[in-house]
């Protein structure tokens, strides 16, 4: 029986989480585990230090051109290690060639056209809902300028960012904040250092608010601000 061609693509924020493996382990864990449950085989591998809000990704082009050359299926460990953006995932998800794109971590959609087209409408619903919050922040805006509030603040001595951007913002962190909290009071629980717990968040393939690498004083502000 001839096993399904897979190429890999795992992609790390930083340098230091590409020599240490912190990160890159977890995916490359996630990937064998779902080979495992659906018989393949991984006939290249790909690993970008990039980070996941940049589209130009040198190794990401190559694993699309290994896909249309070999006829393979890209895996990726994680959906947000592949894009965040709706519009590029689309790019990505249309440039795989007929084998499609499978996530380890949506395992239920399968390889091939039929995947490729479920990605494709997650994408689109994605970027449906982020247009209209973008709508709305801005019908907001206007709102408020209506009613005579005085929309502006200083940053560094220039006028710049607005009352409500800085308090849309607060309201982000506070609730990324919230969801990552849970994991960090079991990490804790467990007697780990604010130091080991951000390496273990870091290779589990969790990113800061900002897309960053987890530090110790990361973790201690998400303590605080919940």
């Amino acid at each position: 029986m001839t096993q399904q061609p897979f190429i890999s693509y795992f992609r790390v924020s930083t340098e230091k989480q590409g020599r240490s493996g912190l990160g890159l382990e977890a995916q490359q864990e996630a990937v064998a585990a779902y080979l495992a449950a659906h018989p393949g085989r991984v006939i290249a591998s790909f690993v970008e230090v990039e980070s996941g809000k940049r589209n130009d990704r040198p190794e990401l082009a190559k694993a699309l051109a290994a896909c249309k050359l070999k006829g393979a299926t890209l895996i990726v460990a994680k959906l947000d290690r592949l894009a965040r953006n709706a519009r590029f995932l689309l790019s990505v998800v249309e440039g795989t060639g007929d084998g499609g794109v499978v996530f380890c971590d949506m395992p239920q959609i399968p390889p091939g056209p039929v995947g490729k087209f479920l990605v494709t409408q997650m994408a689109a619903v994605g970027e449906l809902e982020a247009g209209l919050i973008s709508a709305r922040t801005k019908a907001a805006l206007v709102a408020a300028k209506a009613r005579g509030k005085v929309l502006g603040g200083y940053r560094g001595g220039p006028k710049a960012d607005t009352a409500l951007a800085a308090e849309a913002r607060s309201r982000q962190a506070d609730d990324f904040a919230a969801r990552v909290r849970p994991l960090v009071d079991d990490l804790r629980g467990r007697g780990m250092s604010l130091r080991q717990i951000a390496e273990r968040l870091g290779a589990e393939g969790v990113e800061t608010a900002r897309g960053g690498a987890w530090t110790a004083d990361a973790v201690r502000r998400v303590m605080l601000r919940v």
